[in-house]
């Protein structure tokens, strides 16, 4: 399964950007899409930002709560994440993520190439 993310750039502090990600592949189901980053020295883990289940039950980081919003579209296996209110804490690679059931009948957990966002005056 492949996916491919797109949106983001640089915006100045309290703009807003909106990522996509599309996935591929011989997907028989997506139960899980989200969104994580990882800061620039890149020395920590990929941090969890929001996900999404297929039931459209959502969940969000403290620090970015309020601020972004995450939506999919199960018939287009897409998930995109609105965020307003930027701050420059927020600058990192963006990943999307998806797991889920392939067509043959195994589970799947797949990871988008990454983009930049960065928050800066």
């Amino acid at each position: 399964v492949q996916l491919q993310a797109s949106g983001g750039g640089l915006v100045q502090p309290g703009g807003s950007l909106r990522l996509s990600c599309a996935a591929s592949g011989s997907i028989f189901s997506i139960n899980h899409m989200g969104w994580y980053r990882r800061d620039q020295d890149q020395e920590k883990e990929r941090e969890p930002v929001a996900n999404i289940t297929s039931y459209g039950n959502t969940a969000y980081a403290e620090s970015v709560k309020g601020r972004f919003a995450i939506s999919r579209d199960n018939a287009k296996n897409t998930v995109s994440l609105q965020m307003n209110s930027l701050k420059p804490e927020d600058t990192a690679v963006y990943y999307c993520n998806a797991r889920g059931i392939l067509l043959t009948g195994g589970g799947f957990t797949s990871w988008g190439q990454g983009t930049q966002v960065t928050v800066s005056s």
